[in-house]
């Protein structure tokens, strides 16, 4: 591949790491396909884990009791490395802070080298733990003599979002945190509507996304409060999602929920970077749900035909049945579910 031209400020990278550090499902036993660049979480804990014991001749090493929680959510860290030089982005945080700080703990992340905190939208399951983990964060770079850090969100801020069911019931996600309680935890907040790249150009973080295709149409019964006006907001226009260009191999795509459709959040990438394969297709694809689940065919035929992504990754939201589809479309080689623990290494092809 012919090293093309990049939006301005952006940067190509030797290699990607992604960490997963919420996601809703734990899975470390299942095989990984010869060739995807996935490590299950027990592999990376057996490597930095200490023998407890030896039998035999050989180390025994207690790793079950290290496994990361799984819960409703997604917070994914993301480590660019170009010419000796790293950056990590922090893409959502999840709706737990204790949950996201014992999965650090037991991933072994320095808290010290998050740069920045990117959030996707305003929902609860992404935004919860932003005061906490922001705290977290702050203690450890003041410690190391290092700047506050950055958090990135869109300023179009509601105070609380539900979805209307048919029973006539609004089920509600918490209120979100504000801007202020983000300050005070030690945030240098920064409000961003537009695209731009972040950490130096090692990332790069949308705008609007484009609503392209006909089937992908928002989330159904989705309303939004601010004070005490309640508006119908199914199209959910303040997500973002974050890409990264790996030297050979072409844009990756993280995309924490995608309510505008993982397939228009392809297309938007397409736009924002012509002539660039896709390569990893990372997050919630929003395809569970009996609304959504009428979307999973369209969307599968469409990441095969007219995305064709080096692999997909689906994860959060996305849904079983969805999954399942995507594994028959994409499988072997090319399916890397999103499973909490786990890492993508996406190296530089020569």
């Amino acid at each position: 591949m012919t090293q093309e031209p990049l939006p301005d400020g952006m940067t190509w990278l030797d290699e990607l790491e992604v960490m997963v550090i919420v996601d809703n499902e734990t899975d470390t036993l299942s095989s990984i396909d010869p060739g995807v660049p996935q490590s299950p979480e027990v592999a990376r804990l057996i490597e930095r884990t200490p023998p407890s014991r030896h039998h035999e001749g050989h180390e025994c090493k207690t790793v079950f009791d290290r496994l990361c929680c799984a819960c409703h959510g997604l917070s994914v860290l993301v480590t660019g490395r170009r010419d000796g030089q790293a950056h990590s982005l922090l893409f959502d945080v999840g709706p737990y802070p204790d949950i996201w700080l014992d999965n650090v703990a037991r991933l072994d992340i320095d808290l010290a080298s998050i740069e920045c905190l990117f959030l996707s939208h305003w929902h609860f399951d992404h935004s919860g733990g932003l005061p906490a983990v922001v705290a977290a964060i702050r203690a450890a770079r003041d410690a190391a003599g290092l700047s506050p850090p950055v958090v990135d969100l869109h300023p179009d801020r509601p105070d609380q979002r539900g979805a209307l069911l048919p029973s006539g019931i609004m089920a509600m996600l918490p209120l979100e945190p504000t801007f202020d309680d983000i300050a005070r935890a030690g945030g240098q907040v920064v409000t961003q509507g537009t695209p731009h790249p972040l950490c130096e150009g090692f990332f790069f973080g949308s705008g609007e996304i484009e609503r392209v295709t006909e089937y992908e149409t928002g989330l159904p019964g989705h309303h939004s409060f601010r004070g005490e006006r309640c508006e119908p907001d199914p199209l959910i226009m303040d997500e973002r999602f974050v890409a990264a260009c790996v030297r050979g191999r072409g844009v990756s795509l993280f995309s924490a929920c995608s309510h505008a459709g993982i397939v228009n959040a392809c297309l938007t990438v397409q736009k924002l970077f012509p002539s660039l394969p896709v390569d990893l297709v990372h997050g919630g694809y929003h395809l569970a749900g009996k609304g959504m689940e009428a979307r999973i065919e369209a969307t599968v035929r469409d990441l095969e035909t007219r995305i064709q992504p080096r692999l997909v990754a689906p994860g959060h939201c996305t849904g079983w049945r969805a999954k399942m589809r995507l594994a028959e479309a994409f499988s072997p080689g090319r399916y890397a579910p999103s499973l909490v623990g786990s890492v993508y290494r996406l190296a530089a092809a020569s």
